[in-house]
């Protein structure tokens, strides 16, 4: 899941997404696609029997539970079908989780930490995905995150109206904050978020990620020591954790994934991004770049400055990372894989083309793609919070949570 991720809302760690499947839809005949699909696929006889014993199952519940090896396939798949996903040759590679008995919070947050040593492998990043419970009607969402990846960085409100951290979590620093979380007493600029977990029979609850499990790399430039006075650093795992998996039909909204990061999601979009943290300016003023006027082209200067201090630092610091030369040739491989398979190859084009050496890579510069987005796939679900990071708060919450200012 190396992927081309972020473009618009920051890192997105291997697999960008989709962004709307909420029409209705006829969950049996979804169901009854995949299974053809799933039979077909895995060369598995059968499909018949288990169409009819699915539609019984859908008349009775409303929904229906996939085998274990459904589950899998539909995961694989659903990476494989992920249209923004740059990063889709290791497809079949992906180490599914199945953990639909985990129904607690405690429970989940001992598998996401879990999830964190297993996709970290000593810095030897694996794709993994770990899936939870499905969504079931009457009762709705079982479990969710509200965080939009296990590993992120506040976004500090100042007295002097200024942002300390990242920026594209602010929102999610005043709710966590408004849940009871309290910051650390001198703020930094790299202060691990803590998840907030809930599901449908628990209130959102604060769970601190466990430290000893975040691998994180600074970051150094091999040819300009002063590079590291930036003090900038960077975490090796990307985790999206706000994405909803559907297969055949079925919604599994808390379903984590990661792949392992392009270079560029950290170098021009994390740390380049001027709603980001917005290093442009400090790299070219350390290059000594005419930033007086655009026409000397220091934006891009600094920024290519910066991604190879990216690859370098991921590198040195043994941790799997991926350049975008190498990660056109292998999605170059995909797609020829996908047509000898006799599959259409879908693709956003904005989101395949990078911004740091892909107009280089022709090959992918210069095709188009299926822009249809098919199920299984993964999409984008509402944030849980709203502004004042209270919104998605319980009544019993709120209460509990002005109790707690008043005292």
């Amino acid at each position: 899941m190396s992927a081309r991720a972020g473009v618009r809302a920051g890192d997105a760690g291997g697999c960008p997404v989709s962004h709307a499947s909420d029409s209705p839809v006829d969950v049996t005949a979804e169901a009854v696609e995949f299974l053809h699909l799933y039979h077909e696929e895995r060369r598995l006889p059968g499909v018949a029997d288990r169409v009819a014993r699915v539609r019984e199952e859908i008349a009775v519940t409303g929904t229906y539970r996939h085998t274990g090896d459904e589950l899998v396939h539909g995961a694989k798949v659903a990476w494989r079908q992920s249209a923004r996903c740059v990063g889709r040759v290791r497809w079949a590679g992906l180490r599914v989780r199945d953990r639909r008995g985990v129904t607690t919070v405690a429970g989940i947050a001992e598998e996401l930490a879990r999830h964190l040593a297993v996709a970290d492998n000593g810095g030897r990043i694996q794709s993994v995905m770990t899936v939870f419970a499905p969504d079931r009607p009457g009762v709705g969402l079982r479990a969710r995150l509200w965080n939009d990846q296990l590993i992120r960085y506040c976004g500090h409100r100042m007295d002097d109206g200024s942002i300390l951290g990242d920026p594209a979590q602010v929102a999610m620093t005043d709710a966590v904050r408004a849940l009871g979380w309290h910051p650390p007493p001198v703020p930094g600029r790299f202060d691990l978020l803590p998840w907030v977990l809930e599901t449908a029979y628990e209130d959102p609850t604060l769970v601190e990620v466990p430290r000893e499990l975040v691998r994180e790399v600074a970051l150094t430039h091999p040819a300009y020591p002063w590079f590291e006075e930036l003090r900038l650093r960077w975490h090796a795992l990307p985790v999206i954790s706000n994405m909803r998996l559907r297969v055949g039909g079925v919604d599994y909204s808390c379903a984590p994934f990661n792949g392992h990061y392009l270079g560029d999601e950290v170098g021009t979009r994390n740390m380049g991004d001027g709603d980001r943290y917005d290093q442009l300016l400090p790299v070219a003023r350390g290059l000594g770049l005419d930033t007086s006027r655009e026409d000397t082209l220091w934006r891009e200067h600094a920024a290519l400055v910066i991604n190879q201090a990216v690859l370098h630092s991921f590198r040195a610091a043994g941790v799997r990372v991926s350049d975008p030369h190498t990660e056109s040739e292998l999605f170059m491989r995909f797609c020829a894989q996908e047509e000898r398979a006799g599959r259409p190859v879908h693709g956003d084009w904005s989101w395949l083309n990078g911004s740091v050496g892909w107009a280089a890579l022709h090959a992918v510069h210069h095709r188009y793609y299926d822009t249809r987005v098919p199920n299984p796939n993964l999409w984008q679900t509402d944030r849980a919070y709203g502004p004042a990071g209270v919104e998605a708060l319980s009544l019993r919450q709120r209460h509990d949570v002005a109790r707690r200012r008043e005292g």
